[in-house]
């Protein structure tokens, strides 16, 4: 997936920089996220800078990358960081230790692997597909993709699909918010009649409620900033919805907490917690934030017989959750590898089209002038023989630039692209 050479035309890269939960704490991830907006936002910008081609930006709880189409991948990588850094005003040396850059066919092995969950917290977890499609969706509705993009994306989609049918990577579904409530467990014995308060109404929020039906809870509260999201949410699973200035009231009675909304701003403070203390007498509460940026406090766990765990703690849970997983991961990585030879023979092909073209458009110039020069200068022929002759014509294009293709096509797949397309090029003397 090499440029082409200026002489040709010059062949974008695929470049992709980022960071996740594996380079990166939540303390920088949070830092980093962006909703809705800045994603749009940095869409327009990194595709109006002058070293992107086409761009794709996704954040989520565990990551945050760009994906570029470039003439000059390190020079957009730079782009990006510098823009991400202006954006969220932190310095790129704070966070650059933490990012990863990955050029050409690393590039869309990470971007294969990404969306068949392979590169997960929780390997096989179905939601980071749904992740990649709307960021996609998003940048195509921006018009800030283009062909190399494009492409890919369709292909990122048909091999996370081909992962999911023919393997068992997706078995015993895991998530988040599964981990959440398997980490409420380890900490109470059981969650028989145990009160539960969450915090968001997103799918975060229904994945722990149904896990948490599954387990016996007792009440449910649900508190939501739209408050007809909560009463959904809390009546489609038989408990009750309150505000989120009802939160202080209910840390009262409660005993676990799983917050999950896309608050830029702590949700439950440590004042907060610190108020209702003593009216507990000494029950232990418990907060598993599962939200980034972090809806919790986490000075709260130095308050008495007050506990809280964020999403980097729920790793522990999810290590034991996806042992099982690992022999179907195989195969899913085989998978992904077949995807990026496909991906890269269909970038290696796109170099050799000019000269191909240009090649075969030269020797079908001299046969038709050829032909016709000859066709002139006989008479008595019909309509059919003259048609038969020129159709003769066409054959012997297609024959003698047979051999050469294949050796282009085969040539620029096993040996030096620029050597190869700059012996065909001389042979038939198109530069001229």
């Amino acid at each position: 997936m090499s440029a082409w050479n200026e002489r040709y035309g010059v062949m974008r890269e695929i470049v992709l920089t980022g960071l996740n939960h594996k380079t990166a704490p939540v303390e920088i991830r949070e830092r980093l996220a962006m909703n809705r907006q800045e994603c749009m936002e940095a869409i327009d910008a990194l595709r109006a800078h002058p070293h992107v081609d086409e761009v794709l930006l996704f954040s989520t709880c565990n990551r945050v990358e760009v994906l570029m189409a470039a003439k000059d991948g390190d020079a957009a990588v730079t782009a990006a960081k510098a823009y991400i850094s202006d954006l969220k005003g932190l310095p790129v040396e704070q966070f650059e230790s933490s990012l990863y850059v990955h050029h050409r066919e690393e590039a869309v092995r990470h971007m294969f692997s990404v969306a068949s969950s392979l590169d997960s917290m929780v390997v096989g977890e179905p939601q980071i597909l749904g992740q990649v499609k709307d960021a996609y969706y998003l940048t195509a509705s921006k018009k800030a993709s283009g062909p190399l993009l494009n492409r890919l994306m369709h292909r990122t989609f048909h091999m996370a699909k081909r992962v999911r049918s023919e393997t068992g990577i997706g078995d015993s579904a895991v998530s988040i918010s599964y981990a959440a409530i398997e980490l409420a467990r380890k900490i109470f014995g059981d969650l028989d009649g145990r009160k539960i308060l969450l915090v968001g109404a997103g799918e975060m929020a229904e994945l722990a409620v149904e896990h948490l039906i599954h387990h016996h809870a007792g009440d449910i509260l649900v508190a939501n900033r739209t408050l007809e999201r909560g009463v959904k949410l809390a009546e489609r699973f038989h408990g009750s919805a309150i505000s989120l200035e009802e939160i202080p009231e209910a840390l009262k009675e409660v005993d676990i907490i799983i917050s999950s909304t896309g608050s830029t701003a702590y949700v439950i403070t440590n004042d907060m917690v610190k108020q209702v203390i003593k009216s507990r007498k000494g029950r232990s509460i418990f907060f598993i934030d599962i939200a980034v940026p972090r809806d919790i406090d986490p000075a709260i766990n130095r308050l008495s017989n007050a506990y809280v765990y964020d999403i980097d703690d729920l790793k522990e849970v999810i290590d034991g959750n996806i042992v099982s997983r690992n022999a179907e991961a195989v195969k899913a990585t085989r998978i992904v590898e077949e995807g990026v030879v496909g991906f890269s023979h269909w970038m290696e092909g796109l170099s050799t089209v000019p000269t191909i073209k240009a090649m075969r458009s030269k020797v079908e110039t001299i046969a038709v002038d050829e032909v016709e020069k000859t066709l002139s200068g006989l008479s008595g022929l019909s309509d059919a023989e003259r048609a038969a002759i020129r159709r003769m014509g066409q054959a012997i294009v297609t024959k003698v630039v047979h051999d050469p293709i294949r050796f282009i096509k085969e040539g620029c797949h096993n040996r030096d692209e620029s050597h190869v397309l700059s012996y065909a090029r001389s042979i038939f003397n198109l530069d001229e």
